[in-house]
Parts: C-alpha cells; structure tokens; sequence
C-alpha cells in the first residue's frame, strides 16, 4: 500500500446490507474508498460499478479479482455458510477482510479463517457495528463502573418478519433467527458481563404452517460464572421488537432500541427507585466500523473484535444448535476473551440517506 492513506474496499456480496447500508457509508470515512465489487448478478454489477466507479467481477472470477491490486481489503457480506470459502483465500493473499457476523457456520470454520489471516499476514476484523456505537458502549461503560452494582440477569427479544422469499427462510439453522438475530444479544451480554458462558439451554418453536424449515423462534438461556444468567428470544415470526434489559444488585438498565441502526438508540438507568433517562445520537454505524478498520490497517493495530471475537460468539451458536437438536443442555469450555470494546472506539458519523437498491430488499421484503 505504499505511503497511501486510504484503504481500498472490494465489495464482495451485492445484497441489501452492503447497498442499504455498506456502500453508501464509505464515502465519509475519510480514509476509506470503494474500488471494486464482486457479484453473481449482471444488473447489479453493471449499477453499482456505474454509481460508484467500480471494477466489478462475478464470482467464478473471484480469484483474478484478488490478484487484480485494485483493492487492500475486501468487505465480505455473503451468507453465512460462504464466509470461510471466500475469506480464507483472501486472507492469505494479503488482503484485509471486514467479514460480516456471524463469523461462519462451525468452530471449525472460525479457526480456518484465523489461522488464514496469520499465515497472510492480514487484519482480520469481525462487523460488530455497535462496538463503535455510542449507547452501546456507553451501556457497557455504565455497568462496568458499578452503576446497577453487580450485573445478575439479562434479558432480550428480538423479532422481525422474515420474507419467505429471502435467502434466510431456505438455508437451515445457521441462516436462521438464532445466528442472524441471536448474535445480538449473546455479544452483548458477554462484553455487558465481560465474561464467557459456560452453559447452554434452548428451547424453539415451529407454527404449524411454518414456512420455514426450522425454528422460527428460539428461546435460550446463558449460564454465567458466579450464577449469572442471561435469557433472550429470538423470531422471524413477530413483529419488530429490538431490546434488551440487564439488571444487577443496585439497579437495572433498559435499552429500547438496542441492537438497530437507522434510529437512534435510547435507554433507561434506574437505580434507588430513580430513573434517568438515556438518549444517543442517531449515528452511521457502518461508515464507523469502516472508519475503525481502516485505521487498524494504516497504524498496523490489531482490531478489538478480531477473530477470536468471531469464534467466542460461534460457539455459543453451535451449542445452541445441539441444544435445539438434543433437547438437552450443553456445556461449554472456560474461555477467556483478551479485549473488551470500550468507549474510546465510539465514532459518530453521520446517518446516511439510503440510495436506491438494485435487485436488494429489507429480509422483511
């Protein structure tokens, strides 16, 4: 890369995240650009290389557009069961990868594409928006700092209407609500709690007439160190729901919204029968996680949610799943995570105007 001081993106995955959200965000990171994407469809690859200047490729020529040099790092967006095929050989040309949650579909999967990252010598950073989100960090700063005394219990729900038509309502468990939504509350409670679970319960629910091939809505409970528990739902049969509370000793903290983007995140501190209101400024997350990732690039830092970030939430994924599938609890490893987020990776952008979609609808439709 020389002496350049913005980091060159390829877009790999032209779906409603990376137009809606992605893409558009770039342009205000001051040290980012998009140079390149990586498409199966012809309408899009010839729109959107148009609209932002692009090289595009599909994806049989994958492998020429990694050798192109047209790009330092790839924003990876495929579905889930794709990530580590696309991922590892980028890695190991070089090329940085901002790889979308959840990190993959197996433990196995997550360690490939760490060990990829190290033998390429390449930053690998996991899409966790809100560790750069101000309300969400500014929570997790609160209950670190005794403000409920100590944290005992979380809770959350989280549910949409999945369209039948999406690529989630056909692809089995790992495109389901648990990795997809479920993600969200298991990487809050483990950085609320700043601490790994040891314990898996979970229960799920098929609707009759379901046209989903698995469960619709899952419920599931998160054993702690020290007793502490952690219990969310997740559904792609609800209607929107999007909060999650954690209650300690001293007090309880709500945040409704907590895991969008779009609108601004809100919350409530109650300690001593006293309730504090909190409101947070309605921020580009994306632009902001870009920002952050293309700093670590140019100052040669290792990005808090690395790999190991991606794997402490894929296996609680992969527990839940046999859970599910045994009925039975599962118990988990000790693990120990290196880095937490904290508030001095809050960066507020702001909020972009979403441009129009080519062939790219919201999961709801």
């Amino acid at each position: 890369m020389g002496e350049a001081k913005t980091i060159r993106y390829a877009v790999v995955g032209g779906g409603w995240i990376s137009q809606a959200a992605f893409m558009p965000a770039v342009a205000q990171t001051g040290n980012s650009a998009i140079t390149a994407l990586v498409t199966g469809d012809p309408e899009k690859a010839t729109a959107l290389a148009e609209r932002y200047g692009l090289t595009a490729f599909s994806y049989e020529r994958y492998r020429e557009a990694l050798a192109s040099g047209l790009f330092d790092a790839v924003y990876l967006a495929l579905p889930n069961g794709m990530h580590r095929d696309y991922a590892v050989p980028a890695l190991e040309a070089g090329l940085h990868v901002l790889l979308e949650k959840p990190m993959a579909t197996s433990v196995a999967d997550c360690e490939a594409i760490i060990a990829a990252a190290e033998r390429g010598n390449a930053r690998l950073m996991l899409a966790y928006r809100l560790h750069f989100e101000p309300g969400t960090l500014d929570a997790i700063e609160r209950v670190r700092a005794g403000a409920i005394g100590e944290p005992l219990v979380f809770s959350a729900t989280f549910g949409q209407h999945v369209a039948t038509q999406n690529h989630r309502a056909h692809q089995g468990y790992w495109a389901g609500p648990v990795p997809d939504m479920g993600t969200y509350p298991i990487n809050a409670v483990r950085n609320l709690f700043s601490d790994e679970p040891v314990e898996v319960h979970a229960h799920g629910a098929r609707r009759p007439g379901s046209p989903y091939g698995f469960h619709g809505t899952v419920a599931v409970t998160l054993r702690f160190p020290g007793d502490r528990l952690a219990q969310f739902t997740v559904s792609y049969e609800t209607d929107s729901v999007d909060a999650y509370r954690v209650v300690g000793t001293e007090g309880d903290l709500l945040m409704a919204p907590g895991f969008t983007f779009g609108q601004p995140l809100a919350g409530e501190l109650t300690r001593v029968g006293k309730t504090e209101s909190l409101s947070y400024p309605s921020v580009d997350q994306f632009g902001a996680e870009t920002r952050y990732f293309s700093d670590c690039i140019l100052d040669g830092r290792v990005p808090e949610p690395d790999g190991e970030e991606g794997l402490a939430d894929v296996r609680i994924l992969a527990a839940i799943e046999r859970a599910l599938e045994t009925g039975q609890p599962q118990t988990l490893p000790p693990m120990r995570r290196r880095t937490r987020p904290d508030t001095s990776q809050a960066i507020e952008l702001p909020e972009i105007t979403v441009p129009e979609l080519v062939n790219a609808a919201k999961p709801g439709g």
